[in-house]
C-alpha cells in the first residue's frame, strides 16, 4: 500500500503529524508531499477576529498549492493520503489530485472550537463559516483522526461512523533525548532545586498564567525552583505578570531539533491548566513528549490526561496553589528520578508512533476491504 503524506502542514511547528508518519513508515511505503506555508497559528487566530486579513492568505496558500500540485504528478499514485494538521482546505485540493485515494484528515482541532477556546468568539459571521469548514473537511474525508474520545464526540454527528481516535504520542526524537540524558539515576532533586520547563504558545488552553502564579507562591515560601517557560502567544505577558519576582528563564522558543534535549535535562514538565472546556477533552504534545524524554508530568487533572498517563501529577485547573503544593512535594521527594523512569517506560510501551497509529491501520485496513 502506498501511503503519501500530504499538505502546507508544519510538522516543527504541529509534531503530530510526524509521529503519524514514523508510525506508518513501518508498515506502508510512505512518501511526503509537504509545502508548509508561512502562516503560524497566532496569525490564523489573529485573522479570526479580523476576517479581511484572510484576504493576505491567498496568494501564500496559492502559493504551497501550486507547488503541491507539481510534487503531486510524481510518483506512484498512492491508495491512502493523510492530510496533516491544520488541513481543512488542503483535504479538498487532495479530493480533487487524487479522486480514488482513501482521504486521512488529521482533524487535531475544529475551527470553530480554536475560535471560542481562543476568546475570538462562538457566534457571528466568522464563527458560522468556520463551523461550515469544519463540516466540508469531514466529510471530504474517508476517515477523520481524533486524539481522545472526548474529541470524537464534539466532531461533526454526520462523520463520526469514520473517525478514529489516535493518541497524539511522541515521535522518536523526544525517546532519543530521554535515551541521552545521564541525569535520569537515583536520588532527590538536583541541588540547585527542582527544575521545571513549559513550552507552548500560551493559549488559554495552556493556562500558562496558573504557572505563572504557582512559581510566585513557590519564590515567596522560599523553596528554589528553576523554571524554563519556553514560547511566545497570547497570554505570555499575563504569565510575566503572575511570576512577579519568581526567577525564571524566559525562552521565546527554541528549534524543532534542539526542543527534546532541553526539556530532557528538566526534572517535571509542565502540561495545561486552564479551565476551558477543550482543556479537559485534549492531551497535548508536551504530555506525550515530556514523558517520552523522561520527566515527571505535572498537569491538570482531566479524564482523558488521567487515562493516558496515571503516574503523572494532577491539580485542579487553574488552580496555581494547588501546583505550587505539588511540586514542592516533588522537591522534596526522595523517589523522584524513579518516578520520571517510570513513567518513561509507560511512554515507551503506550507512546511510540507504532503503537499509537494501530487504531488508524486498523480503520485503513477496513476501508481497503470494503472497496
Amino acid at each position: 500500500m502506498h501511503v503519501r503524506f500530504f499538505g502546507t502542514y508544519d510538522a516543527r511547528r504541529h509534531p503530530r503529524v510526524r509521529v503519524l508518519r514514523e508510525g506508518l513508515e513501518g508498515r506502508y511505503q510512505v512518501r511526503e508531499d509537504n509545502v508548509p506555508v508561512a502562516i503560524d497559528t497566532a496569525m490564523r487566530v489573529e485573522a479570526l477576529g479580523r476576517p479581511w486579513r484572510l484576504l493576505a492568505f491567498v496568494p501564500i496558500v496559492l502559493c504551497g498549492w501550486g507547488r503541491l500540485v507539481i510534487r503531486s504528478r510524481s510518483g506512484p499514485r498512492p491508495d491512502v493520503v493523510v492530510v496533516g494538521h491544520l488541513g481543512h482546505l488542503d483535504i479538498v485540493l487532495a479530493r480533487l489530485l487524487f479522486p480514488r485515494a482513501t482521504l486521512v484528515l488529521d482533524y487535531m482541532i475544529s475551527a470553530a472550537d480554536t475560535a471560542r477556546d481562543r476568546a475570538v468568539g462562538d457566534r457571528g459571521v466568522v464563527y458560522g463559516l468556520l463551523h461550515l469548514l469544519d463540516r466540508l473537511a469531514t466529510r471530504v474525508a474517508d476517515v477523520v483522526v481524533v486524539d481522545t474520545p472526548e474529541s470524537l464526540e464534539t466532531a461533526p454527528q454526520r462523520t463520526r461512523h469514520k473517525t478514529v481516535v489516535v493518541p497524539v504520542g511522541a515521535d522518536h526524537s523526544w525517546f532519543a533525548a530521554g535515551d541521552a540524558e545521564a541525569d535520569i539515576g537515583d536520588g532527590p532533586a538536583r541541588p540547585d532545586g527542582l527544575s521545571v520547563v513549559f513550552f507552548g504558545l500560551y493559549t488559554p488552553l495552556q493556562g500558562a498564567p496558573v504557572i505563572g502564579a504557582a512559581l510566585r507562591d513557590l519564590h515567596e515560601r522560599g523553596t528554589i525552583v528553576t523554571a524554563t517557560m519556553i514560547g511566545a502567544g497570547q497570554e505570555r505577558a499575563s504569565t510575566e505578570a503572575a511570576c512577579g519576582g519568581a526567577p525564571v528563564t524566559w525562552i521565546d522558543w527554541v528549534d524543532a531539533d534542539e526542543l527534546p534535549t532541553l526539556v530532557a535535562s528538566h526534572d517535571v514538565c509542565l502540561g495545561i491548566f486552564g479551565v476551558g472546556p477543550k482543556a479537559r477533552r485534549v492531551v497535548p504534545n508536551k504530555f506525550y513528549q515530556g514523558a517520552a524524554a523522561g520527566c515527571v508530568i505535572v498537569t491538570a487533572d482531566s479524564e482523558p490526561q488521567r487515562r493516558a498517563l496515571p503516574l503523572a501529577n494532577f491539580v485542579q485547573p487553574g488552580d496555581g496553589p494547588g501546583l505550587a503544593d505539588v511540586l514542592q512535594d516533588l522537591s522534596k521527594r526522595a523517589d523522584l528520578h524513579d518516578l520520571a523512569r517510570r513513567t518513561r517506560d509507560h511512554a515507551q510501551e503506550h507512546f511510540r508512533p507504532d503503537v499509537v497509529v494501530i487504531p488508524l491501520v486498523d480503520a485503513l485496513a477496513r476501508d481497503h476491504a470494503a472497496r
